[in-house]
C-alpha cells in the first residue's frame, strides 16, 4: 500500500453504516452551507441607513456621550468629597500640632502655655527640583509651621 491510497474498513452492521451515511450527509450539506454564506455575504452591498437610521444612530451617540457626562460629574463629586474630608482631617491634625508646638515653643521661654496667633505653610523641595526649573513635584512636602505665639 502506497502513500496515496488508504484502507477503510466499513462497519458491518447496518444501524452503524446508516449513522455513518447520516453524518457524512450532515458534514457536506454543512460545507455547502457554509460557502453560499460566504458568497452572499461578498455579494450583497452594505446598506446605508435612511433618514430615520441616521437619526437613531445620532440619538443613541448623543445619549452615550450624556451618559458618559454624567458618570463622569458623579465621580468627580465623589472625589471632591473624599478629597474635602481628607482635607478636614489634615486641617485639624496641622492645627492640633500648631498648637502643641505654640505651648511647647511659650513653655520653653518660661510660661506655662500659649495660642498660636499666625501659622505658615510652605512647599520645601529638595534643591534638584528646583534646580530642573520646576516648583513641585517627587520629594517636595508641605509644612506647616507657628510664626507668632501668644504666650501666658
Amino acid at each position: 500500500m502506497d502513500s496515496k491510497t488508504a484502507l477503510i474498513n466499513f462497519p458491518k452492521n447496518p444501524a452503524s453504516r446508516f449513522a455513518l451515511g447520516g453524518l457524512m450527509a450532515g458534514a457536506i450539506m454543512l460545507t455547502s452551507a457554509l460557502a453560499t454564506a460566504q458568497d452572499a455575504a461578498k455579494t450583497s452591498p452594505p446598506r446605508q441607513p435612511g433618514f430615520f437610521g441616521t437619526l437613531k444612530g445620532w440619538w443613541d451617540q448623543t445619549t452615550d456621550t450624556w451618559n458618559a457626562g454624567v458618570s463622569g460629574v458623579q465621580k468627580r463629586f465623589e472625589t471632591f468629597g473624599h478629597d474635602a474630608g481628607v482635607a478636614a482631617r489634615t486641617t485639624v491634625d496641622t492645627a492640633r500640632d500648631a498648637a502643641d508646638a505654640a505651648i511647647a515653643m511659650c513653655k520653653a521661654k518660661g510660661f506655662e502655655g500659649g495660642t498660636s496667633l499666625d501659622m505658615t505653610t510652605a512647599e520645601v523641595c529638595p534643591a534638584q527640583v528646583y534646580l530642573s526649573g520646576r516648583s513641585a513635584g517627587e520629594g517636595c512636602h508641605t509644612e506647616t509651621f507657628v510664626s507668632r505665639v501668644l504666650c501666658k
